[in-house]
C-alpha cells in the first residue's frame, strides 16, 4: 500500500457546520429538523453549499438523499460511502445522525488540503428520514429508496405528525416517488465498495468505560406493535365488584409486568434483547370513577437474534390468550412493522480497529442497541460498519454532549480507514 500522506480531519468546518445546524433548527432547548421538511431542508442545503465550497461533486437522487464525491482517479471503480441522516426527533439533539455527516466532510476535506487523491471516489451522504419513529413508521426510507429496496406502498406510509403520505411530502419537497415505485435508485452492491457510518452512542456503555469509540458488531432487529389496544368494558368504579369487571387498564397492566418476567427469564438463559413497551394510556373517555374500557400502548422488541424477537412475541401471544380468558378482555394487536438484524462487515471492522491503533485512539467492540442506515446497506449486501463516539446523557433529547475531542478522535479513525479503504 503507498504510503499516507499526513491526513488530519477538518475539524473547523466541522465545527462550522454543527453551529449552523443548530442555529436553523433550534426548537426551544433542542432542536427539529423534521423528515421531508423545512428543518431537513435546511440541513441538506448547508452542507451541500459547504461540499460546493470543498469543490465536491454534488448530486441528489430521485429520492432526495444527497451525494457529496471526492473524486478518486479510477472512476469506474466502486465507491466508498460515509454517511448518516440529518432529520432530527422533535426538540432533540444535535448530533444524532449529523455528526455522521459531518464525520464525512470533515474527513473529506481534510484529505482535499493535503493534496490527498483517493484511488477510488469517496462520496459523503447526507440520508433522509431515518428518524422513523418520529415521523415515518417505516425503517429507514430514505437509505431503502436509494438501495431500491422499499416496496411501492411504502410511499403510502403517514408522517405522523401530519397525516400526510412519504410521497405527499416527497413531491413537496421537489423529489420523485414514482420513479422511487419504478424502482429508480442510486447505489446498490455493484457501485458501492464499503458504506460506514459514524454516529453518537445512545447508551453510557463508552462513557462509562472512558473509552472515545467504539467499533459495532451489529444492527439489533425488530417487532414492533405500534397502534395496539386492550378492549375491555367501561364501568362505574364503585359500584361494580370485581368479577364483573373487564378492566382494560389491568388487563395491560398484566400483560407488561408477564413480558417484563419473560425478558429476565430470557436474559438469564443468554438471550440478548431488549423489550418496551414505549407508550402506555387509557383513552379519552376514561375519567375519575371510570373503570378503563379501553387502553392503547405500542411495544418495541429489538435484538441482533431474530429468534430472541420471536420468542418474545410467542410468549407475547400466550400472555394475551391467558389474559383475555380471566379478564374477558380483548386485544388487538394492529399492524406489526420491523426491521431485520444486520451483522456489520468483519473486514471494515478490522480496518477501523487498524486506524485506530495506527492513531493510539482507544476502542472497544460493541452491538448497537438502536437501528441505523447501515443496517439497509447491509441487507443490499453492500459491506456494511458502524463507528460509535462516546457521548453524554443519552440521544433524542437536547441533552446529547459529545465531547468535540471524542469527535475528532473518531473522524481521524474514519479518514484514515477512507485513505487506506480507497488504494
Amino acid at each position: 500500500m503507498p504510503m499516507l500522506p499526513n491526513l488530519t480531519p477538518d475539524m473547523d468546518l466541522a465545527a462550522e457546520l454543527f453551529a449552523g445546524l443548530r442555529a436553523g433548527s433550534a426548537d426551544g432547548e433542542g432542536v427539529t429538523r423534521e423528515a421531508y421538511g423545512p428543518g431537513e431542508r435546511m440541513a441538506h442545503a448547508l452542507v451541500r453549499a459547504a461540499a460546493d465550497r470543498l469543490g465536491l461533486e454534488s448530486t441528489v437522487d430521485v429520492a432526495g438523499n444527497l451525494y457529496m464525491t471526492l473524486p478518486g482517479t479510477d472512476r469506474a471503480a466502486k465507491r466508498l460511502v460515509i454517511g448518516s441522516h440529518l432529520d432530527s426527533v422533535r426538540q432533540g439533539g444535535n448530533y444524532d445522525g449529523a455528526a455522521g455527516v459531518l464525520s464525512g466532510l470533515a474527513a473529506v476535506a481534510g484529505m482535499k488540503r493535503a493534496g490527498f487523491v483517493p484511488g477510488r471516489d469517496i462520496t459523503v451522504m447526507a440520508i433522509r428520514a431515518e428518524e422513523a419513529g418520529a415521523w415515518f413508521p417505516v425503517s429507514y426510507p430514505g437509505s431503502r429508496m436509494s438501495l431500491g429496496l422499499l416496496k411501492p406502498d411504502g410511499l403510502e406510509i403517514k408522517r405522523q405528525d401530519s397525516g400526510r403520505t412519504l410521497a405527499d411530502h416527497m413531491r413537496e419537497e421537489g423529489f420523485d416517488p414514482d420513479a422511487v415505485a419504478r424502482g429508480d435508485h442510486a447505489l446498490g452492491a455493484h457501485n458501492v465498495a464499503g458504506y460506514l457510518e459514524l454516529h453518537i452512542e445512545q447508551g453510557p456503555v463508552l462513557d462509562t468505560e472512558q473509552v472515545p469509540i467504539g467499533i459495532v458488531t451489529g444492527i439489533p432487529g425488530s417487532r414492533r406493535l405500534r397502534q395496539a389496544r386492550v378492549v375491555g368494558e367501561y364501568n362505574h368504579s364503585g359500584a361494580t365488584p370485581r368479577k364483573y369487571r373487564r378492566d382494560a387498564a389491568a388487563a395491560l397492566a398484566e400483560l407488561v409486568h408477564r413480558m417484563d418476567e419473560e425478558w429476565c427469564r430470557l436474559d438469564a438463559m443468554g438471550h440478548v434483547l431488549v423489550c418496551t413497551f414505549c407508550t402506555m394510556a387509557t383513552t379519552a373517555e376514561a375519567g375519575f370513577t371510570k373503570i378503563a374500557g379501553e387502553a392503547e400502548f405500542s411495544l418495541d422488541v429489538r435484538s441482533v437474534s431474530p429468534h430472541a424477537c420471536d420468542l418474545m412475541f410467542e410468549a407475547m401471544h400466550r400472555f394475551m390468550a391467558d389474559i383475555e380468558a380471566r379478564r374477558g378482555v380483548r386485544f388487538e394487536r394492529g399492524p406489526e412493522t420491523g426491521s431485520r438484524a444486520a451483522i456489520m462487515d468483519p473486514g471494515i471492522r478490522a480496518g477501523l480497529a487498524r486506524a485506530a491503533d495506527a492513531l493510539g485512539i482507544a476502542h472497544l467492540d460493541m452491538a448497537s442497541g438502536a437501528g441505523h442506515d447501515a443496517a439497509a446497506f447491509a441487507e443490499a449486501k453492500i459491506p456494511s460498519s458502524m463507528l460509535f463516539v462516546r457521548n453524554q446523557n443519552g440521544s433524542h433529547n437536547p441533552h446529547e454532549d459529545m465531547r468535540m475531542e471524542d469527535f475528532a478522535a473518531a473522524c481521524a479513525v474514519v479518514q484514515r480507514w477512507a485513505a487506506e479503504a480507497s488504494q
